[in-house]
């Protein structure tokens, strides 16, 4: 079996046994985590690993999340492929082109420039041409392309960054993990104006990186 055959029954394998016999019902999002190739978004040397579900290291201190933390945090946002997402932290790029096969636009900031590079080179060669990356500090957003009808953050605050509330649409969403030590993943919800907060499950992310702390 060549490798292409192995890694495509891997994915399928993740997708019947991680993600459809827990909670991910989106059939879009199941069909986008079937499609996209985990094992292209990792370090070569954990390439077989790719589709346990387990968060890998990616260098830099940084990981690539668990793909059922990847599949519910895109299920949560309910895409109908309309939408213009902003994504904080593209770290491997893996959560962005999940995210390119279900929105119409996709923008993503990263503050480590060497993986912010890498995760465009990967995409571009993918074929994804409705992605944005930034090289930047996320908890200020990406004020000039605001507002967004999603956010998604893939590292963790001790609070949800007030520029991201102000940058979220009317009517829209953000799924951001928060907290130090213990953590919880927020489905955030702007309704006329006010802000709506429900907590989903604990999590373990990365903490955010700032400016400051380069």
């Amino acid at each position: 079996m060549n490798n292409v055959d192995k890694f495509y029954q891997q994915r399928l394998q993740m997708v019947e046994l991680q993600l459809k016999r827990r909670d991910i019902v989106d059939k879009k999002v199941l069909d986008a985590m079937l499609k996209v190739e985990r094992h292209r978004f990792v370090p070569k040397e954990y390439q077989n690993l790719a589709y346990i579900d387990e968060p890998l290291p990616i260098g830099y201190g940084q990981t690539i999340s668990q793909p059922y933390i990847v599949a519910l945090m895109t299920q949560l946002l309910e895409l109908d492929g309309n939408e213009k997402v902003l994504e904080i932290g593209t770290g491997s790029g893996y959560q962005a082109a999940i995210l390119c096969e279900l929105a119409k636009e996709v923008y993503t900031i990263e503050i480590i420039p060497e993986l912010a590079k890498r995760a465009e080179a990967l995409m571009k060669e993918l074929g994804y041409k409705n992605v944005y990356v930034k090289i930047g500090d996320g908890y200020l957003g990406w004020p000039e392309y605001a507002p967004f009808d999603c956010i998604i953050v893939t590292c963790a605050p001790d609070h949800i960054p007030q520029p991201l509330i102000e940058q979220l649409k009317d009517g829209g969403k953000m799924v951001i993990p928060v907290g130090d030590v213990y953590q919880e993943l927020v489905l955030v919800e702007k309704k006329a104006g006010k802000i709506y907060k429900k907590n989903v499950i604990p999590v373990r992310f990365v903490p955010m990186l700032r400016e400051k702390d380069k």
